[in-house]
């Protein structure tokens, strides 16, 4: 009664409400659960029909010619048995699923009518027309058009045939991804990796994990990136490396357009040259295979391999090109170069790059570096503002300030040109104008130094040991004599037109003068020892790279 009661109350427009929100509620299921449930019809022309009872409702047994229908997607078979209660279908033999733009094959099939999905068995393939997917197993979504195989299968684009362990194909988006000893064949490239991904219109190869895709020309290895193969073109943007005939590049990433042979390498650059027997290390890496350039930038450092004594460049910039020869097509490149505050910090350089393609890879190279530029080698060191080194007469030539280092001696002037045998160890040195000689004589807290100076210099070198010189005009020097038992006699001082001096142990041995000689020899206890300077000594040894990891810095 008390319920009878509660329900009296209710007044009747809330009641009716209620009656009617339940009725579009059950309505709306019904009409979602029709939707999602489309039947699959039977097609006229089928050989038998055959109605099988079973305890979960009539089978229909279709024999011959076989011809069903559900949505937009038609299934053809020899035989079939068909479930209309469950919507589920079991096919043999010919079977043949055509969707709009798409069509597969196999020798079984089982398909769940409900969810649009169908397992196909057999001799499967799956194709758009233009793109074929082949495999003894597939589950394939009609929803979706996308197929699956985890038993091997192949896929067939064009000239280019992958194929996996596993893959996923969507004939739709065109978009595939394979896992597992993974293959891709193609007249261009072949490819080898666990884990891609492939997409057939646009050619385009995602890297997933350690990949490796070799043409006739190249060998790249990548985990990351993309390789778009019809226009040849490499975007990797993890740890990679590319190595053709006559180089190796690595870096953290590389974008690289194999057509024309431009790339871009960032990322601890590591660049071989293995015709020139050079390495390059940098930030930033420009660089054109066919013309074979290379623009470095960001703490280049250039390694030129000489036995166990290399020879270490490091600058703010390093280019590297062929030298031209006669009969080139010459492509002038001038750049202004900011080289600190004022106006006469500016410097115009001229670099002339050879503009033809397929320049022969034997040809000798150029390295030019401007800037705060570093030398080092196990026997000589050097530091100046610009620098240029010809492979082909193995001479480098240093500008602005430089200073070159060569044991306990020191060489400076206006310009010092280094002329390099071709095991690459120094062996004659030439100073044009400005030239001076500074070489410690005995412990450096004796602070007394031999001095040359004149306006040009020539130095001969041994096993990277000054071992003689000869400088004109204007020769002035000062000078530490010892006797046999290396003790000091006293200093001498002189000046001539020419002079030529050897020495042993990388100090003075022997002094010869030639015209307008005149020479004073003062003892050791009478001589100004703190003022025996020439009108331009400096001793630079704190700007000397003491160790290859300054460099490096």
């Amino acid at each position: 009664m008390k319920a009878l009661r509660l329900f009296n109350i209710i007044p009747a427009c809330t009641l009716c409400a209620c009656f009617l929100l339940c009725a579009n509620i059950a309505f709306a299921q019904s009409k979602s659960d029709t939707a999602k449930r489309v039947p699959i019809e039977l097609l006229p022309g089928i050989g038998r029909l055959e109605v099988i009872e079973t305890d979960s409702g009539a089978i229909n047994k279709l024999i011959g010619d076989v011809a069903l229908k559900q949505g937009d997607s038609y299934l053809y078979s020899d035989s079939a048995y068909l479930n209309l209660k469950t919507n589920n279908l079991e096919a043999f033999s010919n079977v043949r699923v055509v969707q709009p733009g798409s069509t597969g094959t196999s020798d079984y099939l089982r398909y769940t009518g409900n969810i649009r999905h169908a397992y196909m068995r057999g001799s499967v393939n799956l194709t758009d027309g233009k793109d074929n997917l082949w495999s003894e197993e597939v589950n394939y979504d009609l929803n979706t058009k996308t197929g699956t195989y985890s038993n091997g299968g192949t896929l067939q684009s064009g000239t280019t045939t992958v194929s996996s362990n596993n893959g996923i194909y969507n004939l739709k988006t065109k978009d595939a991804r394979f896992t597992g000893n993974v293959i891709v064949t193609d007249p261009e490239y072949h490819i080898k990796s666990e884990d891609l991904g492939y997409h057939t219109e646009t050619k385009v190869v995602t890297f997933f994990a350690p990949a490796v895709v070799t043409s006739d020309s190249s060998i790249l290895k990548t985990s990351c990136g993309t390789y778009d193969t019809k226009n040849e073109i490499a975007h990797f943007t993890c740890r990679s490396s590319i190595l053709n005939k006559e180089q190796y590049l690595e870096a953290d990433s590389i974008d690289y357009n194999r057509k024309n042979g431009i790339g871009l390498a960032k990322g601890k650059v590591i660049a071989i040259d293995t015709t020139q027997h050079t390495t390059l290390y940098s930030g930033r890496a420009d660089y054109n295979e066919k013309r074979r350039t290379m623009l470095a930038t960001i703490k280049p450092v250039m390694k030129q391999m000489s036995g166990d004594d290399s020879l270490f460049i490091r600058a703010d910039t390093l280019y590297s090109a062929p030298i031209p020869r006669a009969g080139d097509t010459i492509k002038v490149i001038t750049e202004t170069l900011n080289r600190g505050v004022g106006k006469n910090k500016r410097d115009v350089v001229t670099v002339q790059e050879v503009d033809s393609i397929a320049v022969d890879s034997n040809r000798p190279r150029q390295v030019i570096g401007y800037h705060h530029v570093l030398i080092f080698s196990d026997s000589m060191q050097g530091r100046c503002d610009s620098i240029s080194y010809s492979q082909a007469d193995s001479v480098i030539k240093m500008m602005y300030d430089p200073i070159v280092w060569s044991r306990n001696s020191q060489i400076t002037g206006d310009t010092i040109l280094l002329y390099m045998d071709t095991a690459n160890e120094l062996k004659e040195i030439y100073v044009p104008n400005n030239a001076l000689v500074v070489s410690q004589s005995g412990p450096p807290k004796a602070g007394l130094y031999d001095q040359i100076q004149g306006k040009m210099l020539t130095g001969y070198l041994d096993s990277n040991r000054i071992k003689e010189t000869w400088v004109r005009p204007d020769v002035e020097t000062i000078y530490y004599s010892k006797d046999e038992s290396d003790a000091y006699l006293g200093v001498n001082q002189a000046t001539s037109e020419e002079m030529r001096v050897y020495f042993n142990s990388q100090q003075i041995d022997r002094v010869f003068f030639e015209r307008d000689v005149k020479q004073k020899m003062t003892p050791m206890e009478q001589a100004d020892l703190p003022g025996m300077k020439l009108s331009r000594f400096q001793w630079l040894d704190d700007k000397r790279p003491k160790s290859l990891t300054e460099l490096f810095e």
